[in-house]
């Protein structure tokens, strides 16, 4: 039933099915509850229904507050004492081209129109401003077309005309946007344009009810809201598995050769693969990390990326694994490799058969169902919103190069047999120091995206974290790591909140990419320094387990830590009292 909301939608289908579909979802288990606030500036109730069954596929339990029709303005800058209670963690604006009060008409002045233009865009300036009370991410649709034009083409490039007011606004959205982190743009402008207006829109809906879209487009946009919500909740996917193939190029390279291969301008199908690398080879540059599976001799499947027309070079994967091993062990070898999950991974291939042998084997792995015809593969990528982002750091962008770089530590460590050696021989060099305002984007990404190596998984939204640097009553420290290789970046968060002369941390997490570096000990060592110059008697640890921590389970106890309590869902609470600790040497050197 799940598949149903895979791309390519039904939306028939899925809103005949939307209960019996829910039922189903429903009976999962580790739901994750989240409180998302619907302020409509059109009618919403089908929107929440199908969000709903989207987010449950999702592994996501929503509870919904939804506003009164077109209260949104009222709801969000007035005070509003059931929304303070509701305590909502994602707030979606749902405004359309409806929802603009001053449209310019052909008596108006350019003057008149552009105060027109400036009186738009304060109203959901005063609408951001008055939600940020909530400390919660906020997702604000732009705005689509009009479905006539008074003005025809015109109406494009004539100041009079809605076609070119919505543009302008549009722009200063973005513009004003990119700087706030916690305000993502839910792209309708796109969506109805790829959905076509005369689909998107039904005049007879919108006059009967006031839905300010077409019931088929509802999917659609509650897919694309999904999208959105994983990425904030770091749900997205972070590793793409390539089959190749013709699935990387046409053809088959152990038959056909290297000169064989459908590649480049010179067929229409060789021309469709080029651009299917070059998209793949777009997201790897924005953080996307990319390896291959494939049935093939090694050396005959890497002799394809030598191809004088392949965009993709053998330097573009983290892993590569080409032999006649079942492909789903290869997967499963690629993903302890590069250490993440396997719900961190999506696989494309063409052989419907190796699509659903991996299925039944790695449930967690997201194998789209995307045929055989290469014009369809980025579609069933970019559709099923995998590679979601809300925001571009630095360390999105270097994320494949520190994977590529953990393959030479991989090979660094079969040179020793001494794992203490091997940690030596790699120089490590820490950062450790309060937040800074020039890292809250990526602290808060690594909050809100680490599961494995984190001991409460509690969630920070990026106010929560920039107020944290001048809360004196907490000690927010960051990690950072580097070593002859190169640099892991910002890697390891604690949070730890100060009562009286105790330190509880209420949050302790670290990259996959640096376990088993002995830079927890780092960072536990800085935490207790610091609480020994604030007179901190006592440090106080909670684990909370879940389905993907349990390797910190014994962390606590490994740190000298006493436990005091344990409750029936086997959260465990400990304490260690500061002048009973002694600093664990690391091979870590240390710039700060």
């Amino acid at each position: 039933m799940e598949d149903i909301l895979n791309f390519p939608f039904d939306s028939k289908l899925i809103l005949r099915k939307k209960n019996k579909i829910k039922r189903e979802l429903l009976n999962r288990n580790n739901l994750l509850d989240l409180n998302i606030a619907i302020l409509g500036g059109s009618t919403t109730d089908e929107i929440k229904n199908i969000l709903e069954i989207f987010l449950l596929a999702k592994g996501i339990k929503p509870k919904f507050y939804q506003s009164q029709y077109n209260k949104f303005y009222e709801d969000s800058v007035f005070e509003n004492k059931k929304l303070e209670k509701f305590k909502p963690q994602i707030i979606y604006i749902h405004t359309s081209n409806a929802n603009i009060n001053y449209f310019p008409s052909i008596n108006n002045t350019e003057s008149e129109i552009n105060d027109f233009l400036d009186l738009e865009f304060q109203k959901f300036k005063n609408i951001w401003e008055g939600l940020k009370k909530y400390n919660c991410n906020i997702i604000q649709n732009n705005f689509d077309l009009p479905i006539e034009r008074s003005l025809g083409n015109l109406d494009f490039s004539d100041f009079h005309g809605k076609t070119n007011f919505i543009n302008r606004l549009n722009i200063k959205f973005a513009n004003h946007i990119y700087n706030i982190s916690n305000i993502n743009i839910n792209d309708i402008n796109y969506l109805s344009s790829k959905i076509g207006l005369n689909n998107w829109f039904d005049k007879s809906l919108w006059y009967r009810a006031k839905y300010c879209l077409s019931f088929s487009s509802i999917p659609y946009l509650c897919n694309n809201l999904v999208g959105i919500i994983c990425a904030i909740l770091g749900k997205n996917k972070k590793c793409l598995v390539l089959d190749l193939d013709n699935t990387c190029w046409g053809g088959v390279i152990g038959d056909d050769g290297l000169n064989g291969i459908k590649l480049g301008k010179e067929s229409h199908i060789g021309e469709a693969y080029l651009d299917f690398q070059n998209y793949v080879k777009q997201l790897k540059e924005r953080g996307v990390i990319l390896a291959v599976s494939s049935k093939n001799n090694d050396k005959i499947a890497r002799e394809g990326f030598s191809h004088s027309d392949s965009v993709l070079k053998l330097n573009d994967f983290a892993s590569f694994k080409a032999n006649w091993e079942p492909k789903y062990l290869n997967i499963n070898e690629i993903a302890k490799e590069i250490n993440i999950g396997l719900d961190s991974v999506v696989f494309l291939d063409d052989n419907p058969s190796e699509r659903s042998f991996v299925k039944s084997q790695l449930s967690n792995v997201s194998v789209p169902e995307i045929g055989n015809d290469i014009l369809n593969f980025t579609s069933y990528v970019e559709e099923n919103n995998f590679f979601e982002v809300i925001n571009l750091s630095n360390d999105d962008i270097k994320r494949s190069k520190y994977y590529s770089d953990n393959n030479k530590r991989l090979k660094e460590e079969l040179v020793h047999v001494n794992y203490k050696d091997f940690l030596k021989s790699l120089n490590m060099n820490s950062e450790i120091d309060f937040f800074k305002k020039e890292y809250l984007d990526r602290i808060t990404q690594l909050i809100n995206k680490t599961n494995q190596f984190n001991l409460t998984t509690k969630r920070y939204s990026i106010k929560e974290v920039e107020s944290l640097i001048t809360d004196t009553n907490y000690i927010p420290i960051y990690g950072k790591l580097s070593d002859k290789f190169g640099d892991n970046g910002l890697i390891s968060v604690i949070i730890s909140k100060i009562l009286d002369d105790v330190c509880i941390i209420e949050c302790w997490l670290m990259s996959c990419r640096v376990i088993k570096r002995e830079m927890e000990y780092e960072m536990f060592n800085k935490l207790i320094s610091i609480c020994n110059l604030k007179n901190i008697k006592k440090i106080r640890g909670i684990f909370y387990p879940t389905p993907k921590n349990s390797m910190v389970s014994d962390l606590f106890s490994d740190l000298g830590f006493n436990l005091i309590n344990k409750d029936n869902d086997n959260t465990t609470i400990w304490e260690l009292m500061t002048k009973n600790y002694r600093n664990i040497k690391t091979p870590i050197k240390k710039n700060k």
